[in-house]
């Protein structure tokens, strides 16, 4: 079975050291998660405008406890506008001045008409800027952020996201498992801050089960930070 490859020289294009999770992992010490090398999770923490991962709140403490940086993603969906999506993701995630912030900005694969729109995602980051002072990174694959369709299912966002947005003033948390990252078009002058060059959070995907070098969960997906690990703490804090 093919799986993603990892960065031929991770030591030359990024510090691999932050992993993202949701309630379909299985976590059974964070403190094994910080042994491997770990500094920061961004757990999933909402998505739409009604769904809340119930696990959230409770490894929260435990993650922080343990000495790693904690971060709450939203997946966007096209069911309500986006500032109501970004209200429900803050009650949820229940940010504070070091949370990192993320929209997950893809295709909903189980229900492709319920993906979220740019103008949604626009809403949504202009929303949570407006609540907390500061911009979300946001998640993206380089061909859904160009407007071009995904090469299975030929889905797309519907519009390519420009540097005129405000999204392209976001922090680029870039998925590509390939050696190495396509820069979304929006994002070419800025680069990309966060990689996931692994995807390994459900049996479809091409990494399930070969990223257990991180101790503590049943699995991860992998990420990788464009700078050092004073840089990632600065980061955390601004994500811009």
């Amino acid at each position: 079975m093919p799986i993603a490859p990892p960065p031929p020289d991770r030591a030359s294009l990024g510090l691999d050291a932050v992993i993202d999770l949701s309630r379909s992992v299985t976590v059974t010490s964070f403190g094994q998660v910080r042994q491997s090398g770990i500094l920061g999770v961004i757990h999933k923490a909402s998505e739409g405008g009604d769904y809340a991962d119930t696990a959230y709140a409770g490894r929260r403490s435990q993650a922080e406890a343990a000495g790693l940086l904690w971060g709450a993603y939203h997946f966007g969906t096209g069911q309500m506008p986006g500032e109501r999506q970004a209200a429900f993701f803050l009650s949820m995630a229940r940010p504070g001045p070091r949370t990192l912030l993320a929209l997950d900005l893809e295709a909903n694969e189980n229900n492709p008409s319920n993906s979220m729109s740019l103008e949604q995602g626009e809403a949504f980051v202009r929303a949570v800027a407006d609540a907390t002072g500061r911009l979300p990174i946001v998640y993206v694959h380089p061909t859904w952020a160009n407007g071009e369709p995904l090469p299975n299912s030929g889905l797309s966002l519907g519009a390519r996201i420009t540097s005129a947005s405000i999204l392209a003033r976001c922090g680029l948390w870039v998925a590509d498992y390939h050696d190495s990252p396509e820069v979304p078009l929006a994002w070419e002058a800025t680069g990309w801050r966060l990689w996931q060059y692994a995807g390994d959070e459900s049996a479809g995907r091409p990494a399930y089960g070969q990223t257990t070098i991180v101790q503590g969960v049943s699995h991860c997906d992998r990420n990788l930070f464009n700078g050092d690990a004073s840089a990632l703490r600065r980061f955390w804090g601004a994500a811009t």
